[in-house]
């Protein structure tokens, strides 16, 4: 029987089992190899160990292929982050303030003068009484001199009236202009808007105030002969270095003013209106959308399946090299009984 077990084992070296084939030589008995030796056929064995080598193969291959892709993940995320932190992006809220800080408003009329300056609420504007002829002036006002910013020669005289503040109620400042005369073929008159008329009333330079803000705010006009309907929008902007600029943007509708007076006149009359928009003041900033925490979170994710991969794929390595070590062993065996 013995004799049996070694020519089998000797026709097909490269089967695999599970323990090593011991031969025991005794007097009395003999010991065969324990395991699926006796009982499962050789082509068995051998078509079992193969899928398993094949099984293992494909398994390597794959978690590599995963690695690459990781490795890939890896590279991807750091341009991203990098190409976000070179290319923030605008963020645009809205706070909604029932009272706004008064605005400034500055006016460059020239030889035009302020016949009425008043405040009315839920724009309602009641018809003029005497349009033409100097009215009521409930409006806080100021008047001041300055050099233009721009030449450093030019004398600039410049009225700046308070600006409306309740947006719930709608309030309003409507005034009115009057020009006698004009070299001109068309009439206008320049303003600007700043934010804060209170600054200006407390600024201890007004005439630096006032050129500073004709640097930085644009200038818009209004005509002659028409009602002017501005309805104005605050931006607050945030800078890189956490300074804050301010700006108005504005909505201009314009109405034909019929003028009934009896006479005919040859001067000018000019009607314009100021309003806030609505009650949000709208604030922009830069914000880097990239945020560190997230991608740390993801790169220790990726580098922890780098490792399981890579463990996985020594550990299959060592597996192979074993049953490669316990095949030459086994056949090693055979050989040493067959001689």
């Amino acid at each position: 029987q013995l004799s049996e077990d070694v020519e089998r084992v000797s026709e097909n070296p490269a089967e695999d089992g599970e323990g090593e084939m011991e031969v025991h030589e005794d007097s009395s008995s003999v010991i065969l190899p324990d395991g699926e030796l006796g009982t499962t056929t050789p082509s068995l064995r051998f078509s079992k160990t193969c899928l398993k080598n094949v099984f293992s193969v494909i398994l390597l291959f794959i978690y590599l292929l995963l690695m690459a892709v990781a490795v890939f993940l890896v590279y991807q995320t750091i341009s991203d982050f990098r190409e976000k932190l070179k290319h923030p992006v605008m963020s645009v809220t809205y706070k909604e303030v029932s009272l706004y800080d008064a605005p400034g408003i500055a006016f460059y009329p020239g030889k035009a003068r302020l016949l009425s300056c008043k405040h009315h609420y839920y724009d309602h504007i009641p018809p003029l009484i005497n349009p033409g002829q100097p009215g009521d002036i409930e409006c806080t006002t100021q008047r001041i001199n300055y050099t233009d910013p721009f030449t450093n020669q030019t004398m600039k005289y410049a009225l700046v009236v308070q600006g409306p503040r309740d947006v719930k109620k709608r309030e309003l400042v409507f005034l009115q202009f009057h020009l006698n005369e004009t070299d001109q073929d068309f009439s206008a008159i320049d303003y600007l808007l700043f934010s804060s008329f209170q600054e200006f009333l407390s600024s201890p330079e007004k005439a630096k105030f006032m050129k500073d803000c004709e640097s930085s705010y644009s200038s818009w006009k209004f005509s002659g002969g028409f009602r002017t309907w501005v309805k104005m929008s605050l931006v607050k902007t945030k800078e890189e270095d956490g300074s804050e600029t301010v700006e108005f943007k504005q909505e201009t509708s314009v109405v034909n003013y019929i003028d009934q007076r009896t006479k005919p006149r040859s001067d000018q009359l000019f009607f314009v209106v100021f309003e806030w928009k609505d009650p949000f003041i709208q604030t922009v900033q830069d914000i880097i959308t990239a945020n560190p925490w997230n991608m740390i979170a993801l790169l220790c994710g990726i580098f922890l399946a780098l490792f399981k991969a890579a463990d996985f794929a020594k550990l299959s390595v060592k597996w192979m090299i074993k049953i490669r070590r316990r095949h030459r062993k086994r056949t090693r065996q055979v050989t040493n009984h067959i001689s």
